[in-house]
């Protein structure tokens, strides 16, 4: 099994916040600019993680960390399980080419680990997984961004109230359907069919400290989880206070 990569335990001054399937570090800079200190697991090696990082399974690290008491340690824990199975954007629009129907689905399993932390957390999926409550769902124009990127997220343990959904500008600009539409917003996933580049992907997210395409593409803009890591902090500092 996974064993826990130690954490500092000078750390204690700001809550720690567990980043499962981390990536390059969308979610976990959110966090952080929201008070969180973080810790990042990803089972792919990560260099442009911006914070403590833990090469390895998310799920065997997380029951670890759950078998040895570790967990404890943690105030939060943010998810974000790989999104192809059952994804609209997978399935709809490569069924016909075979693809997207062999992909394991992640987030059963990471919903029970996390129910058996005991602690508040968030599952995030993008639009199109039927998997999860969509109790929040969080979109660029919210945050004044150049990209829409809705995702849904899954509140356990915990809730918000849901922000009004701010009507779009315009169009993503690309190819559609043989036809180009330029508009306010870039497409934040794959390459070609007017897709950005990499310069305007990272000041359309937000995000300055990679330049890997994949990484960028995968991220969640850091507004997204400022606004829930704040709105956490802030309900938490209301219950202590009554």
């Amino acid at each position: 099994m996974t064993q826990p990569t130690p954490i500092p335990r000078e750390r204690a001054a700001r809550p720690l916040l567990l980043d499962l399937f981390c990536c390059a570090g969308g979610a976990a800079t959110g966090y952080q600019r929201a008070g969180f200190d973080v810790v990042g697991v990803d089972i792919r090696p990560r260099p442009n993680y911006p914070f403590t990082f833990h090469q390895g399974d998310a799920l065997e690290y997380l029951a670890a960390l759950i078998a040895s008491g570790e967990i404890e340690r943690f105030a939060f824990v943010h998810s974000s399980p790989p999104c192809q199975a059952g994804c609209a954007l997978t399935v709809g629009t490569n069924r016909s080419r075979g693809w997207g129907g062999t992909h394991v689905d992640l987030v059963p399993p990471t919903r029970e680990l996390l129910d058996a932390t005991g602690l508040p957390y968030v599952i995030e999926q993008p639009n199109g997984r039927a998997e999860i409550r969509k109790d929040l769902t969080l979109c660029g124009e919210q945050f004044g961004l150049g990209v829409l990127r809705h995702r849904n997220f899954e509140l356990g343990r915990w809730t918000v109230i849901r922000p009004a959904h701010v009507p779009h500008r315009g169009r993503v600009r690309g190819w559609r359907h043989g036809a180009f539409f330029d508009g306010p917003y870039v497409a934040a996933y794959g390459n070609g069919g007017g897709k950005p580049s990499v310069p305007e992907l990272q000041t359309a997210m937000g995000i300055d400290w990679t330049a890997v395409r994949e990484e960028l593409t995968e991220a969640i803009p850091p507004a997204y989880s400022q606004w829930i890591g704040a709105a956490f902090l802030t309900r938490s500092r209301l219950e202590v206070a009554a």
